[in-house]
């Protein structure tokens, strides 16, 4: 994981120029200056400002669901965190932020659950939605939204040059996009000799643990670490997370089974104990090979999320592949 030294070679980049605008999901955001409080809805909006060395001026934080980032607990700590989910409009407001940094357009958008866009228009506060919820996606169906276009990572190295130049930290921010791609580059050789037999489905969650589970549709970040080591995907659906019946999948019969493992408690299937006793006990999972053979891989939440923490994701997965020896 990135580590706070981070040395790079890049060429030094020029300055930022204020006011700056920037297009973003759409919309032109202009910046007088710097942001000096940021507010962050969304872990990954928050591991990133505290990647690029801004731990300092983030007045608060909201929507985690799991542990930050390695390395950056003490950063953290110094952090106020508004909710662990979605943070109320007047919290986020009472901050003074000039900046909102936000992951999902769910949360801050035409119809946010946190607050609209025209919300914090109306008190000049400026958003910034990160283009990997926006970009080759249409989120006016609600709910997680339809991808439209396959997820890359480079909408989240975008995110995270558009971050670095709104805070004028840019040598910053490529340095941490070197890094990522280093990453991504070894972790895709690393398995470029492996069996493209395989098949997978990635389990978020359930509303409840007998319901339908939302399963990765076919163009997010799950599918992009797939494609990267060779793996179909059995679930094919453009919404982001749809949910699908257990019947569907088990006879799809997917070689792996992929659990996200997390902190939040929205859902009782959000407790990775509850997805494994489930798969060990419902009638229908049950009878899947992958159950049976006992290759259920645990993941981070965040690593099946578009974000930095999906670099992690290709490489974890990589190596719980070769150590089940279905790679061979």
């Amino acid at each position: 994981m990135l580590a706070a030294g981070l040395v790079g070679g890049e060429a030094e980049a020029s300055s930022t120029a204020y006011p700056l605008t920037i297009r973003n999901c759409g919309s032109d955001v202009t910046f007088q200056h710097a942001p000096k409080r940021a507010v962050a809805i969304g872990q990954s909006s928050a591991e990133i400002l505290y990647l690029l060395g801004l731990g300092d001026r983030v007045a608060g934080t909201a929507v985690w669901v799991g542990p930050v980032l390695p390395g950056y607990e003490a950063v953290d700590a110094k952090v106020k965190r508004l909710a662990d989910n979605d943070p109320s409009f007047e919290s986020v407001i009472a901050t003074r932020p000039d900046l909102v940094a936000v992951q999902f357009q769910w949360h801050v958008g035409a119809k946010g659950t946190v607050g609209t866009l025209k919300q914090f228009e109306d008190l000049q506060v400026p958003v910034y939605t990160s283009p990997s919820d926006c970009t080759g996606k249409d989120n006016s169906t609600g709910g997680d939204g339809v991808r439209v276009a396959p997820f890359t990572m480079d909408l989240i190295y975008a995110e995270i040059r558009d971050l670095a130049k709104i805070f004028d930290v840019q040598d910053r921010g490529e340095q941490v996009v070197a890094d990522l791609q280093k990453r991504e580059a070894a972790a895709r050789a690393k398995v470029a000799s492996a069996s493209g037999a395989l098949s997978a489905v990635f389990w978020f969650s359930s509303a409840s643990p007998a319901a339908d589970p939302y399963v990765a549709g076919r163009n997010g970040a799950p599918s992009y670490i797939m494609e990267a080591l060779g793996i179909r995907n059995i679930i094919d659906s453009d919404e982001e997370w749809p949910t699908i019946g257990w019947e569907t999948v088990a006879k799809a019969n997917p070689s792996v089974i992929v659990a996200a493992r997390m902190d939040r408690r929205r859902y009782p299937a959000d407790e990775i104990a509850v997805k494994r006793q489930f798969l060990k006990t419902d009638p229908v999972a049950s009878l899947m090979d992958a159950v049976q053979k006992g290759h259920i891989i645990e993941l981070d939440a965040q690593a099946m999320n578009p974000t930095i923490r999906t670099i992690d994701g290709i490489e974890i997965l990589a190596d719980a592949i070769a150590s089940a020896g279905l790679s061979r």
